[in-house]
């Protein structure tokens, strides 16, 4: 048998204790940071900040120039066929 398969300390065994070890300490990390990013989603709403927009806005932010500008265009685009002048 491996040496993945029983403890015998052998080489495979003690890498995978490390892969294992390394991602349970990541996991916890982010599980920290997904509860600091509720906070200050948290925080934003409590000093009157839109939650929808805000989310919107590191979407936005997210994605390279060009591309947030064409989906731009292509909202103003859409909402213009359909009579929604709101971008104007």
């Amino acid at each position: 048998m491996s040496d993945i398969g029983h403890n015998s300390g052998g080489i495979a065994g003690e890498a995978l204790q490390q892969y294992v070890d390394r991602i349970e300490r990541l996991e916890e990390e982010r599980k920290a940071i997904s509860e600091d990013i509720k906070a200050v989603k948290a925080e934003s709403k409590s000093n009157g900040f839109d939650q929808r927009i805000l989310n919107k806005i590191l979407a936005i932010r997210k994605k390279a120039e060009h591309e947030a500008r064409e989906e731009h265009e292509l909202l103003v685009l859409y909402s213009q066929a359909l009579g929604m002048d709101i971008f104007s």
